[in-house]
């Protein structure tokens, strides 16, 4: 299998295929990983996001004049204790249970901090990024239930390799910025960029068919329970990095007007 979510890999439940074929006589059927249980951890760690983001959210508003620079704080506190607490979740996937809501929180004081300070410049541009997403998320979703889309081998290895090039310019133009030199116009508002940050939605979306594909074959071979954290986690880095790039993307529109 495979998935260009950089939290799921051959190796995430390759060991954990032999419940229902050798192991069926020993373990209850409710040790094992499900898509509704999956499903429904997915729901809480967005629920602990939102919750979390609306902190952040209302410290930028809680003024008469929107003051972006006191959610900052708080933003970039969750930015450095998500991607720790992602990676160390990578690592040990048993401690998912324990460090998926965690991972939750702290991304979503990040993504409410950002998501204020780009209010602030564009009122209304929120509601639409969110609504987009979820559309995304629910339109994918139905369309992979459906079969009208299928993750076959070749789809997977092209959404892999796309995913790994945007991840090389986007690494490329950070250390590039370090030295003045970042990769020009991808991140401007002109055709160029527009282009660019479209087809970088595009391909964060078809991760989540990925991702589907992931945790309903887990889920077949009797995945141990824990890993219906590790796979909402897992969800829940892909919904955040594409709700990040519909709000850049509406970001780069909207400064053209």
């Amino acid at each position: 299998m495979r998935t260009g979510n950089p939290t799921l890999n051959d190796k995430t439940f390759e060991n954990f295929g032999v419940y229902r074929r050798d192991l069926a006589s020993e373990q209850s059927p409710t040790d094992a990983m499900t898509i509704n249980g999956t499903a429904q951890k997915t729901l809480f760690l967005l629920f602990l996001a939102m919750g979390a983001a609306c902190f952040t959210w209302s410290k930028t508003f809680s003024a008469v004049e929107a003051d972006p620079a006191a959610a900052m704080p708080w933003a970039l506190g969750g930015l450095v204790v998500g991607a720790i607490t992602g990676l160390v979740i990578c690592f040990k996937h048993t401690w998912a249970p324990a460090l998926a809501p965690v991972y939750a929180l702290a991304e979503g004081l990040f993504l409410g901090g950002v998501s204020a300070s780009v209010e602030s410049q564009y009122p209304g541009i929120v509601i639409q990024a969110v609504g987009g997403t979820f559309g995304t998320l629910a339109g994918l979703l139905l369309a992979y239930q459906s079969g009208l889309i299928k993750a076959t081998e070749n789809f997977k290895l092209g959404i892999v390799a796309a995913t790994g090039g945007i991840c090389l310019v986007y690494l490329m133009s950070m250390i590039g910025s370090f030295f003045g030199f970042p990769i020009p116009y991808i991140h401007a508002a002109g055709p160029i960029g527009i282009g660019f940050s479209l087809v970088v939605v595009v391909i964060a979306a078809l991760n989540l068919v990925l991702d589907f594909d992931y945790i309903e074959q887990a889920a077949e071979r009797g995945s141990p329970k824990y890993l219906e954290w590790y796979g909402a986690f897992a969800l829940m880095v892909t919904l955040v990095w594409l709700y990040m790039e519909i709000l850049r993307l509406l970001s780069k529109l909207r400064s053209r007007d």
